[in-house]
């Protein structure tokens, strides 16, 4: 194979090469961007912590970028396409294989932040190269001012297409590996066409168009196997055989199964078993219903499976069940899968019950209805996007869609494995109502979790009291439940000595004091 010398750049480049770096400069922000939200978005996924992983994501990808912009000044004017060219079959073939390398790490117990830190080091070292190279490339036909001012242009226009098409478009239809991949053969084009077009100025062509061959066609071939390689992992992931998965625009929703035992994970979190999820449902939702006298207006936060929705049937004079849930994919999942289906005992198909796909917090905060019973059966708070539906301003807005007579309930975590964020919940609710109760139970696939009660109007100070009257009421009921019996329900109410009350901030939107106390109590146990 012959090798042509390279020719000297500043005397060969043609005037129509600057459109072409600049749709470059354009297609390379996009890649970039997206590298960035894809560590970002995994890191949370596998770890929880939206803001850690995205704040530490976000810093180490601009400190890394810094340090390949200073690198380029070592790149001499006579092979600045070479090197840019380089840089970009790089970067698609470590950038494409991001996701599998972080479901590796993740899946095979490797330390996860150290591949991560790595991976982030070397993606936004070679982004950080590919801006100096194409504005020195293109300052060779313009002066630098206007050299600068269309390259900054461009780069910034391709940042805000990368961040709206990533939620909207990319994570929703594609998933994390498949966009991995896409985005790692964007860069793998980008090279390829820039070879084409410089043909004449580069050497060893034959050699570049080997490298875009191989790892196009490995990666073309990874895009359209992805669901194969993401359920392999997703199989290393969980303990059982994954039944069921799929990505929605807002959650990974994934079934597990071994023998009777189906389990539903949301991003990895277990939500459910069915084995002993009624130890769950029966204490969340019979201890509200009971404390008003005649529950007919219900309204589920969350919930989206169908099994609140159950035991509300269980209810006559309930004449109307309003379940609001963001994700779209969890109530069609919850309505139309036969394990759910049965689990549930078809509720979310029964016609009392309405579904809403709406943010809860906007759902409560510009409606105006008022409901007897408030059912928060929301994830945990991990994030400051779920750690807001758990603040003393949401509380107050669910206390305005809230009978005189009514009760709301709140899932709170378990006071074992997180008392202060436990009591965290118990205490912000005390802000907000006359009267709050703190009980749990003790459900297998979780430990000991809790609950806490809030009525919309004063009662006994003292739990027992009323323990005992919400006993003789369901005395009275007779349902045919599995778990809560009249003589249970007092003890819900106790706690052991390591999970008594302790002091603790309450939770606001302006301090976010709950998720802080979350991420740090449930890190012990990650």
């Amino acid at each position: 194979m012959s090798i042509k010398p390279e020719t000297d750049a500043r005397q060969s480049l043609p005037p129509q090469a600057v459109p072409v770096l600049l749709v470059s400069v354009f297609l390379i922000a996009i890649c970039g961007i997206l590298y960035e939200l894809l560590i970002s978005s995994m890191s949370v996924y596998f770890l929880g912590s939206s803001i850690l992983h995205f704040s530490l994501t976000i810093g180490l990808f601009l400190s890394f970028m810094g340090f390949g912009a200073f690198l380029s000044k070592y790149c001499s004017d006579e092979k600045l396409l070479t090197l840019f060219i380089h840089t970009e079959l790089y970067l698609g073939a470590i950038g494409g294989a991001s996701g599998i390398i972080l479901y590796s790490a993740y899946a095979f117990d490797v330390p996860y932040y150290l591949v991560a830190f790595l991976l982030t080091g070397c993606i936004g070292s070679l982004v950080g190269i590919e801006i100096p190279l194409l504005t020195r490339l293109i300052r060779l036909r313009f002066p630098l001012k206007d050299t600068l001012a269309q390259v900054l242009s461009f780069d910034y226009i391709g940042a805000l297409v990368a961040s709206v098409i990533f939620p909207l478009v990319l994570l929703p239809h594609l998933g994390l590996m498949r966009t991995a991949f896409l985005v790692g053969l964007m860069n793998i084009a980008i090279g390829a066409f820039n070879i084409w077009v410089f043909r004449a100025l580069l050497p060893q062509i034959n050699r570049l168009w080997l490298s875009v061959a191989v790892v196009g066609v490995v990666y073309t071939f990874a895009f359209w196997q992805s669901p194969l390689v993401n359920r392999f992992f997703e199989q290393m992931l969980y303990q059982d055989e994954v039944y069921y998965a799929e990505r929605s625009a807002y959650q990974n929703l994934v079934i597990t199964r071994w023998k009777d035992d189906l389990r539903l994970f949301i991003d990895g979190n277990l939500q459910f078993s069915s084995v002993d999820e009624y130890r769950y449902h029966e204490p969340l939702v019979h201890l509200p219903m009971l404390a008003v006298p005649r529950p007919e207006r219900v309204l589920l936060l969350g919930a989206g499976d169908g099994l609140a929705a159950r035991e509300v049937l269980r209810y006559p004079e309930v004449t109307e069940i309003v379940v609001v849930d963001l994700d779209p994919a969890m109530t069609k999942l919850g309505q139309t899968h036969p394990f759910l289906r049965q689990l549930s005992a078809d509720a979310l198909n029964n016609k009392k019950v309405k579904i809403v796909n709406e943010d809860a917090y906007k759902y409560i905060e510009n409606g105006t209805s008022r409901f007897d019973v408030i059912i928060i059966d929301l994830p945990d708070p991990n994030d400051v996007s779920i750690g807001k539906l758990y603040t003393e301003e949401f509380y107050r807005l669910v206390q305005k869609r809230l009978a005189a007579q009514g009760a709301v309930v709140s899932q709170s975590t378990s006071p074992f494995f997180a008392p202060r964020s436990f009591w965290c919940i118990h205490q912000t609710l005390e802000a907000v109502f006359p009267t709050v109760y703190a009980y749990n139970a003790n459900v297998h696939s979780f430990g000991q979790w809790g609950f806490n009660l809030a009525l919309n109007y004063p009662q006994d100070a003292e739990a027992a009291p009323y323990a005992q009257t919400l006993s003789k009421r369901l005395a009275a009921r007779k349902y045919p439940l599995r778990f809560l019996s009249p003589e249970l329900l007092p003890t819900l109410f106790v706690f052991d000595l390591d999970t008594q009350e302790v002091k603790t901030q309450t939770n606001r939107l302006d301090n976010q004091m709950l998720v802080q106390y979350y991420e740090r109590e449930w890190e012990r146990y990650n």
